[in-house]
């Protein structure tokens, strides 16, 4: 990977919310959707088991409709996979050896919808904390602003998200500026480092921790918030999700 880009010019900002989004100007920056629990995860966990693309679609129908094309479909609402689905938003079920070279068209409650908002992004990517390091290695080497989009829970803030945005400005901020939206950065700075020796712990009374906790999916969270498991860049391009290459 090529060396840091020496600009003082480039921007980092934080948006705690998709429904915030028209604050910002997307069209002159790279937009890093974050959905930890657990679309962007999940994405970043296919791309890293051999998956060639991943569609992302607002409704339960659209995924649906992938299947006559030969796509593997996944659809989540609530946190639960919906049922007659190939896959929902489990990282381990984009482990299974059935995804490798295949397309999936995907739906979620809250990461896809991000992704939509941002859809007129100079460009898109998808971080988690699975994939911290090769991101923010990869986007200290662009010259153009970042906005860290916070996908949240329908459209309101979520403690998880804004960890993961405060992860990677904290990596930025030595060689990006901040301007006058600063106080998101900070914030999320500031509860990066409350929380970063112990994400786990720190996020146990989250409202979403909660939702998912009578889903009975602790190991799914756990590892959602374990660092740099699945080192790949979702990309999107042409309104399709692919692995970034060099």
């Amino acid at each position: 990977m090529s060396s840091t880009v020496n600009n003082s010019n480039r921007t980092v900002e934080v948006c705690f919310s998709p429904a915030l989004i028209q604050l910002h100007d997307v069209t002159s920056s790279i937009v890093v959707v974050i959905d930890v629990l657990r679309a962007t995860s999940s994405m970043c966990v296919a791309f890293a088991n051999g998956v060639r693309s991943v569609v992302p679609v607002a409704t339960v129908e659209e995924s649906e409709a992938y299947r006559a094309k030969g796509f593997l479909v996944g659809a989540e609402r609530n946190g639960e996979m919906i049922d007659g689905f190939d896959l929902g938003n489990s990282p381990f079920s984009y482990m299974d050896p059935r995804v490798k070279d295949k397309d999936i068209a995907l739906s979620t409650t809250n990461g896809t919808q991000a992704i939509a908002a941002a859809k007129d992004a100079y460009m898109l990517v998808a971080g988690s904390f699975l994939n911290l390091d090769i991101l923010c290695e990869w986007l200290l080497t662009q010259d153009k602003n970042v906005l860290l989009l916070c996908s949240g829970w329908k459209n309101s803030f979520n403690l998880e998200d804004t960890l993961f945005a405060g992860a990677v400005a904290e990596k930025l901020l030595p060689h990006f500026e901040l301007n006058r939206m600063r106080d998101a950065v900070l914030a999320s700075v500031h509860l990066y480092g409350l929380a970063k020796n112990d994400l786990n712990t720190f996020l146990e009374q989250s409202s979403h921790r909660k939702r998912l906790e009578k889903l009975h999916i602790s190991k799914d969270i756990e590892y959602c918030l374990t660092l740099n498991q699945a080192p790949v860049i979702p990309v999107l391009v042409d309104g399709v999700l692919v692995k970034l290459t060099a």
